[in-house]
């Protein structure tokens, strides 16, 4: 026989947070940057029950999340990460993985990094079935893989890119991505984990493939004064699609600014059957040709070099110069 409580339970400090979000069509609303701040600084430390979590993920994910938000979330997390020192010229976050296209975004990596840019990219894992991911590839392509960041300080002297997986630095938010699966949706922190910069390079390079996102992404980047190029990468990836236009959505010191890119190629160019991985190795190596490919890595070449302050002409001619120059 169970006794109803004459006592009424205190309420739990994170439960204010769920209320804001989710207090019916006229009382629901969303957070500020400082209670954002706050919300996730609890979720991090473990202060939040797990039933908490899964509905504060879930009502943000159905109200979409603001660029305030995304600030505050952003600086709870880095609030939280320790002082490297380490010197970073791109920030290259990678969570979507590819479906229709190689990864050809790896290549124009590898090719940044073996001119000298130093490039870290971060991932949260093949959260997604049917998905190819970068931490998938990085035996192939002889791309460092990091544990912590003094392994990420040694690869990038050695050869200036390096992978480390979020769950090695902030493994609370691994497992808010690991819940995809559990609830049926992704989460905001798909979308948060590309915004972090955790080692404050001078430029951070998102992809978000959902329309309207791009400018949210953007204005956060505003709001932590970050400097960022925000593109729909191909796939949600860093990845420029050479058949389509190009929007950049910038931040600089503080202010936002656009730029449109053309497509590269009149006619777009037929979708593969299957990804074949030796294709991918055969091309950085010189041993094959890839119509659509080389285009993508020049393009995404040149984006990451108008991030580092190169106008689009002098980035699309620095980055034939450098695809050439990659084996030496």
């Amino acid at each position: 026989m169970t006794t109803s409580t004459l006592v009424t339970p205190a309420e739990h400090p994170f439960a204010q947070f769920v209320r804001i979000l989710g207090k019916g069509k006229r009382g629901a609303r969303g957070l500020t940057r400082e209670e954002a701040r706050e919300a996730m600084g609890m979720l991090l430390d473990g202060k939040a029950e797990e039933v908490q979590l899964g509905a504060f993920l879930m009502l943000l994910r159905h109200k979409e999340e603001s660029a305030e938000e995304l600030a505050g979330f952003t600086e709870a997390v880095r609030e939280r990460l320790p002082a490297t020192g380490i010197p970073l010229d791109l920030d290259w976050p990678s969570y979507a993985g590819k479906k229709r296209h190689l990864p050809w975004y790896l290549l124009a990596a590898k090719a940044l990094a073996a001119s000298g840019v130093r490039i870290l990219l971060h991932g949260g894992g093949a959260h997604t079935a049917g998905r190819l991911y970068t931490e998938q590839l990085l035996e192939l392509l002889e791309i460092p893989c990091c544990t912590n960041w003094d392994e990420v300080a040694k690869a990038l002297d050695q050869s200036h890119i390096a992978f480390i997986p979020l769950g090695a630095w902030m493994p609370r938010l691994q497992h808010m991505i690991d819940l995809r699966n559990t609830l049926g949706l992704r989460s905001p922190i798909h979308s948060l984990a590309r915004v972090l910069n955790p080692l404050g390079a001078r430029c951070v390079l998102q992809s978000i493939f959902h329309p309207g996102y791009q400018a949210t992404h953007r204005d956060a980047s505003v709001l932590l004064g970050d400097h960022a190029i925000v593109i729909k990468g191909d796939g949600g990836e860093i990845e420029v699609n050479p058949d389509a236009d190009t929007h950049l959505f910038g931040a600089t010191a503080g202010q936002a600014w656009d730029e449109e890119w053309p497509a590269l190629s009149a006619q777009r160019h037929v979708k593969p059957a299957s990804l074949d991985l030796a294709q991918l190795a055969a091309v950085w190596r010189g041993e094959a040709q890839d119509a659509y490919g080389q285009l993508a890595v020049r393009a995404t070449m040149a984006l990451a070099l108008r991030g580092l302050g190169l106008e689009r002409e002098a980035a699309f001619a620095r980055a034939g110069a450098l695809w050439e120059q990659r084996l030496g």
